[in-house]
């Protein structure tokens, strides 16, 4: 945790909102947990989250990114890269789904090592807000991940099974 003045940013638009995710992303040392609904159309399925997230992982052994998803077929069908990174790093990253009777929770969030995150207001809305230097509410956040985590089941895979 750093000395940094709590300094809190709202935003509207999906561009925003991608751009707050990579804010958060790129701000992680050593832990980031996100959860989303799918995942679709905020950048995961790009060159420069994969290369950020990869970098995250390459960092330190110890990191860890967990992904957290009510719907994981746009993960697990449409981003050959996030599944790579799942690949290389299954050790340090994993991607569980959401039990049904957690998938009314429509507030997606990042949270980086307990100091930062990103929050939206709805699924369906672009407004919401990004905050660095936030500990506490960063912590609670984490707490209600964990929480909806421990209930969830892995749902991908790093490795291809058949005959």
């Amino acid at each position: 945790m750093s000395d940094a003045p709590l300094q809190h940013t709202q935003f509207d638009g999906v561009a925003d909102y991608v751009a707050a995710l990579d804010t958060v992303c790129s701000s992680a040392q050593h832990t980031l947990n996100i959860f989303e609904k799918n995942f679709e159309d905020i950048g995961f399925d790009s060159a420069a989250r994969f290369d950020m997230l990869r970098g995250f992982l390459l960092s330190n052994s110890t990191n860890r990114l967990n992904l957290l998803v009510h719907d994981p077929q746009f993960l697990t069908r449409r981003c050959p890269r996030m599944i790579e990174l799942l690949r290389q790093f299954g050790h340090s990253m994993a991607i569980h789904q959401t039990p049904k009777n957690l998938q009314h929770i429509s507030d997606p969030f990042a949270v980086a090592d307990l100091d930062h995150y990103v929050r939206r207001y709805h699924f369906d809305d672009t407004r919401g807000l990004l905050a660095k230097n936030d500990p506490e509410e960063s912590r609670r956040l984490n707490l209600r991940f964990h929480e909806m985590w421990a209930s969830s089941q892995p749902c991908a895979s790093g490795t291809t099974l058949g005959l």
